[in-house]
């Protein structure tokens, strides 16, 4: 990956939308080049695929839980099986393998208290190889990351 890749990249992470045509043009190549350029980072697996990032809900409408957990072990096989049956939760929004304490970082959305401990107990608590779970409710959101 050389200067030119890494600009594209940059320019894609600010506004996943842009036309190839104002892409190229901001990184100062043709617009077949640039195309040609954006497959070769999707088929070398560098752009994995392109996504809407939706505005938080109001306040009210939903509460988010910051989930620790731990699983019974780090093998592969462990990690993939856990990976997988998480991606098939739809209250779950962002995840995070960690280094240290707890081995994942999850953040989930759910309508109301009832609802993260029915998410708790029927589906968090349920995943492959998990020993142990804890969780903190966000009060308010302070940061949000920057927008185009």
């Amino acid at each position: 990956m050389d200067r030119m890749d890494q600009a594209i990249l940059s320019r894609l992470r600010r506004d996943g939308r842009m036309s190839n045509a104002r892409l190229a043009q901001a990184v100062g190549l043709s617009p077949s080049a640039c195309l040609r350029r954006m497959r070769e980072l999707e088929s070398q697996g560098v752009i994995r695929g392109y996504t809407a990032i939706i505005d938080e809900p109001t306040p009210g409408e939903t509460i988010v839980a910051i989930v620790q957990i731990t699983l019974e072990r780090q093998t592969d096989d462990v990690l993939r099986r856990f990976e997988t049956a998480l991606r098939g939760c739809a209250e779950v929004r962002e995840c995070y393998l960690m280094a240290g304490m707890t081995d994942y970082l999850v953040r989930v959305e759910a309508s109301s208290v009832a609802d993260y401990e029915r998410l708790h107990t029927e589906v968090l608590s349920r995943l492959p190889s998990v020993t142990r779970i804890q969780s903190s409710f966000a009060i308010r959101n302070v940061l949000r990351p920057a927008r185009g």
